[in-house]
């Protein structure tokens, strides 16, 4: 009895063990990932606050529960379709594409809309981006196809069944607790000082102390992180700091002082956290520069990182038409002049400070607001423009020459203005060329803390360099980081929920055939024993006289 046991048991396990092993979740695939930014402004959340991810993969076209995490390309999610799933997936997980750089035109105006999108709204579900990896397109692909094949087939209910439950599925894991708020969030600003040559003032009968002369503060923000933590291009503290280094050439020499102080200051983020720097800076005690303004120039997206138009524009943004004769109608005329002179026009754009949005559509108008003359000049007509946010960019031969475009109108326009020239003098020419040697070194910054970099330059150049804080108030935080950690993404082929409900099934039905075999076994037996004897009986008796004949 003991031997047919182990048997039996040996017979059990030779069909369980294939069977557990087909059941059972193949190798993890692992992916890098990075979490959706998340932010607080002005009490309002952004981004998603969840991290952590373990539910059954699906395609943009079949999920349909907060059990299913959606895995799609940027190109294939439409903003309709990420408002959906942040309010009733589970979570979702997103494919950069390969090279931005093979989009349309139409595909890369798609992204950046959605980029827009995607910062104004804040995520009930874990969101991640993964960079372009073909072994999680051939993933994407297949659950696709799976849903696609299903849906435009013409099936039975019996085949599009087992169609089902013969599929594979994926289970997507991203491990990681929920962001925690960082109580040491800070925003860091530098600022610095051009002084005028004061050997050329010493030597003026009519020239002025160098800190009483008007001043001209030139101010520009740095894109520390876009939809996700990474660095996009800033073209505008390039352009600032060329026109650092190139004034500061031209300050050194004993003919070229001007009759104006030059103030140069950067913040990080800017747009996405409501100019919060330039915020802080107006309110230090001991910022007595501005008393003496002229006018504040604030640059604000001078480049399209993301873009198809090989042509180049530029605006001039105020919250109040100027008057004329002033300074910057007076600059604004020049800089015209200058842009023409490179085949680019330049417009002017007037749009009112809207008191009751609690975000600023400019950085000027932060300074306007205090009653400062200031304007922002950009490569974009509208505010709302969704080239503003993106953190992509496609083709950086493009990027670098309208940046030393935009480098040299400005550059000459301010000089023709500081310097009381005609705007057709070539003042930049010869040693005051700005040259890509200039620029190139400043694409590469990311921070203002960043391996001091910035702080090098403006130590290099300008006088008086500080660095300042906006840190968040404990209680009532105008903004607020959040803890980043890294984390990965592992997707096991499994199969589909329907095919566990099958097994089951079948598992039960072949429990359910054992215990009654089991339970009806010995009326079984005595059944088969009874007709096994009776036959015999019958045979016996019926060949028992021709043995005994043989006999």
């Amino acid at each position: 009895m003991l031997r047919e046991t182990d048997g039996g048991m040996s017979y059990f396990l030779l069909i369980a063990i294939p069977v557990l092993a087909f059941c059972l979740p193949v190798m993890a695939s692992e992916f890098e990932v990075m979490s959706m930014s998340k932010f607080d402004v002005n009490g309002q959340n952004f981004g998603s606050r969840q991290s952590s991810i373990s539910l059954e993969a699906r395609s943009l076209y079949s999920w349909n529960t907060s059990r299913h995490c959606v895995l799609t390309r940027l190109i294939n999610l439409s903003v309709n379709d990420f408002d959906k799933i942040r309010q009733n997936a589970g979570g979702l997980i997103i494919m950069l594409p390969s090279d931005i750089m093979k989009l349309d035109a139409e595909a890369k105006e798609h992204i950046a809309v959605l980029e827009q999108a995607m910062l104004t709204h804040t995520g009930a579900v874990p969101i991640y981006f993964a960079p372009y990896n073909i072994n999680l397109e051939k993933i994407i692909d297949e659950i696709t196809y799976t849903t696609i094949k299903a849906s435009s087939q013409n099936q039975t209910s019996v085949a599009q069944l087992i169609m089902s439950v013969s599929a594979n599925g994926y289970h997507a894991t991203v491990g990681g607790t929920n962001k925690v708020a960082n109580k040491n969030s800070k925003i860091p600003i530098i600022y610095g000082e051009l002084l005028s040559n004061q050997l050329h003032l010493k030597a003026n009968d009519n020239a002025v102390d160098a800190h009483k002369l008007p001043v001209i503060l030139i101010t520009a923000t740095l894109k520390t992180f876009g939809v996700f933590n990474d660095y996009p291009v800033n073209a505008d503290v390039t352009v600032l700091l060329a026109l650092i280094e190139m004034f500061s050439k031209l300050h050194s020499t004993t003919n070229m002082a001007p009759n104006y102080r030059l103030i140069f200051m950067i913040s990080d983020t800017g747009l996405l956290l409501n100019f919060q720097g330039s915020k802080k800076w107006l309110e230090i005690d001991d910022n007595s520069a501005l008393q003496n303004v002229e006018f504040v120039l604030c640059l604000d997206t001078i480049i399209e990182s993301l873009s198809s138009n090989p042509d180049m524009d530029m605006y001039m943004h105020v919250s109040k038409p100027p008057k004329e004769k002033t300074s910057i109608s007076h600059f604004f005329k020049l800089l015209k002049s200058t842009a023409e002179k490179y085949n680019i026009t330049v417009e002017g754009v007037h749009k009112k400070i809207n008191l009751a949005d609690s975000k600023l559509a400019w950085e000027h108008e932060r300074f306007s607001i205090k009653r400062y003359p200031s304007f922002t000049l950009s490569s974009l007509k509208s505010h709302r423009s969704p080239s503003r946010t993106t953190i992509f960019k496609d083709d950086e031969t493009r990027i670098l020459t309208h940046t030393l475009i935009a480098s040299r109108i400005v550059a000459e326009a301010l000089a023709s203005f500081m310097y009381k020239m005609e705007p057709t003098t070539s003042i930049f020419d010869g040693q005051f060329a700005i040259k890509e040697e200039n620029v190139l070194p400043y694409f590469g910054i990311k921070s203002v803390l960043h391996n001091n970099d910035l702080k090098d330059a403006f130590e290099k150049y300008l006088n008086n360099v500080k660095i300042i804080y906006d840190k968040a108030d404990s209680r009532d935080p105008d903004f607020m980081f959040y803890n980043e950690n890294d984390v990965k993404l592992n997707v096991y082929r499994v199969k589909p929920a329907i095919f566990d409900i099958f097994l089951t099934i079948l598992i039960g039905f072949y429990l359910l055939t054992v215990f009654f075999g089991i339970q009806y076994f010995p009326l079984f037996y005595d059944k088969v024993s009874r007709l096994t004897r009776d036959d015999t009986s019958v045979q016996t008796n019926g060949h028992y006289p021709e043995r005994l004949k043989f006999k």
